[in-house]
């Protein structure tokens, strides 16, 4: 009878080892893939959630306070329209500008579950684009632009965009790019733009 009571115990002890074993290997493969996240792919799932608030609230390099809508992203960018502001606007935020997010509702739950080995969907161009080429494609539009840099706003009209640089032709608001009208051309590396509005 005691070695029955003595068995009962022993293989109950196995099975709580066991079961405490298999948690924290759990535990350790959940690190693991929390460990391989991309910051853009949680942004990105963090702005598709089902939260009521699909905005996301960013802190730029600066310190600014920003709340951004997101409609695309690529490799290294996000953009979308500017909520809260006085004036409606679209903007571009390189990912290297952003010195913090601030998940709200679901958003937290939806960036980690992202999965951090999933190659791009077939139909996800966006996110093998860089920046240059959306520079690119606003200065074939000769859209006017704010250049939000830490330092300074500039407003104008991109004139060329180079692999880590955009010289920008700087004219005051509401007025076309003419020769006339531009004050000077100044280049900008990549580096220093918190976020491009247009």
């Amino acid at each position: 009878m005691r070695w029955d009571r003595l068995f009962d115990d022993l293989e109950g002890q196995l099975e709580q080892e066991l079961g405490a074993e298999q948690v924290d290997l759990i535990a350790e493969e959940e690190r693991l893939r929390v460990g391989r996240l991309a910051f853009r792919d949680r942004l990105v799932a963090m702005s598709g959630s089902s939260s009521s608030r699909r905005e996301l609230d960013l802190v730029l390099r600066d310190g600014t306070p920003v709340r951004i809508r997101v409609a695309s992203s690529g490799r290294d960018w996000i953009a979308g329209d500017l909520e809260g502001g006085r004036v409606r606007a679209s903007c571009i935020v390189p990912l290297d500008a952003i010195a913090a997010a601030a998940p709200a509702g679901d958003q937290l739950a939806a960036g980690l579950a992202v999965d951090p080995l999933g190659a791009p969907a077939p139909g996800d161009l966006g996110a093998r684009l860089g920046l240059a080429l959306v520079l690119r494609d606003l200065c074939r539009r000769r859209a006017a632009v704010d250049l939000v840099c830490g330092w300074a706003v500039l407003h104008g009209t991109l004139d060329r965009v180079g692999r880590d640089h955009v010289d920008l032709a700087e004219h005051d608001p509401g007025v076309a790019r003419r020769e006339v009208a531009v004050r000077r051309i100044r280049l900008v590396p990549f580096a220093q733009l918190l976020s491009i509005r247009f």
